[in-house]
């Protein structure tokens, strides 16, 4: 009987330090995939400040404001992302559940969406011209460049001249 109590405290210390490596390497995972994301939003919102630069030259000053707001929350975003750790994120995501749990579904939903998005268009490069409302070449790392000019108005030399 007493070997059976010393076998089944073993395995469940087994199990507890497997458990612990485990959620070690998510805590990792996150840490790692945030901070990159976070570099990505970054890069995305200089490219919108771009886009919103040429607007302004073209005298679109609606337009370009509506830009630099996105451009300022993007880089908002993208600083918490890199700086915040896999803790942080999860008590935000957690707290943020709690306050306002039918936000956090629709934004799963709408997450699962855009990734959806970006999977499809991930596949193959889109073309380059003013009419194209998908993002444009992701494998490549412009992201959003044929959408927003053609939200936006630019031309497609224009366009390209900012990819």
């Amino acid at each position: 009987m007493a070997q059976m109590q010393d076998a089944a405290g073993e395995a469940r210390h087994k199990a507890q330090e497997v458990g612990g490596k485990a959620r070690g390497r998510a805590r990792e995972q996150v840490d790692q995939r945030s901070t990159e994301a976070g570099q990505r939003v970054s890069t995305t919102a200089g490219d919108i400040r771009s886009v919103s630069d040429e607007l302004r030259k073209q005298g679109k000053d609606g337009p370009a404001k509506v830009a630099d707001q996105v451009a300022d929350r993007a880089e908002r975003v993208g600083g918490y992302l890199q700086e915040a750790d896999s803790d942080r994120i999860l008590h935000d995501i957690e707290e943020a559940g709690r306050r306002q749990p039918w936000a956090v579904v629709a934004g799963g939903i709408a997450l699962g969406f855009a990734a959806s998005r970006f999977l499809k268009a991930s596949s193959h490069c889109a073309p380059r011209d003013a009419n194209c409302l998908a993002i444009s070449c992701v494998a490549e790392g412009e992201i959003g460049h044929s959408w927003l000019a053609s939200w936006s108005g630019l031309s497609a030399s224009t366009q390209n001249g900012l990819s």
